[in-house]
């Protein structure tokens, strides 16, 4: 598949483009600086902030958001996928992934968001509470073809095991009462949806087993 991944040169972006790789995709990095891409061979580049992004993205069979903020930044999330939203708008062909955030996940049956729990860091509620804004964006649009992914509350650079378990709305823990996913494992899971759908127009999310 034609596949563009925003966002790549990021810690999960770079994995989404290793794992679309090595699956035999063509890929193309939608980067501000091409050079933070250059370990990967036969990779196209599109060097462009997301806000000056054109038709571009009409080109992909799926695009990838792994868009991210820099701290203080966090309201840029909004901007970044209403900018998405417009662009794939003129794009029918294209289907969106978004790399989205666990703070917007609930906790109990009650509505309680895990951004909302006692003890949830300070320093990532505005990251939080953006990502979970964005996804209100994207449940109130009739019109593209996306899928929101969520990941477990802990999410870092580890091991590709390749198995992850899977739900919608709810945060996920493992065996061992963790909610936690490596990035490659993350990674997974974003190429599974696209060469088989399972979740279009909604919200899903991943964990470890």
């Amino acid at each position: 598949m034609n596949i563009a991944v925003v966002g790549a040169s990021g810690r999960i972006g770079s994995r989404i483009v290793g794992e679309a790789l090595s699956r035999g995709h063509h890929v193309t990095a939608v980067v501000r600086d091409s050079k933070k891409v250059e370990q990967f061979n036969d990779i196209a580049v599109i060097e462009k902030d997301i806000f000056e992004i054109t038709n571009e993205l009409q080109a992909f069979e799926v695009v990838v958001s792994a868009y991210g903020t820099k701290f203080g930044e966090e309201h840029l999330h909004i901007d970044a996928n209403n900018k998405l939203i417009e662009l794939l708008h003129e794009a029918p062909n294209t289907r969106l992934i978004v790399v989205g955030g666990a703070g917007s996940l609930l906790v109990d049956d009650q509505g309680t968001r895990v951004l909302d729990t006692p003890g949830f860091p300070d320093f990532a509620l505005p990251t939080a509470k953006n990502q979970g804004e964005a996804l209100t964006l994207y449940l109130a649009d009739q019109v593209i073809d996306w899928t929101f992914l969520s990941p477990a509350a802990e999410i870092e650079p580890g091991t590709r095991s390749g198995q992850y378990q899977s739900g919608k709305d709810h945060l996920l823990v493992n065996t061992e009462g963790r909610s936690y996913i490596s990035m490659e494992d993350y990674a997974v899971a974003v190429l599974d949806e696209i060469e088989q759908p399972k979740h279009r127009k909604e919200r899903f999310t991943v964990a470890s087993v």
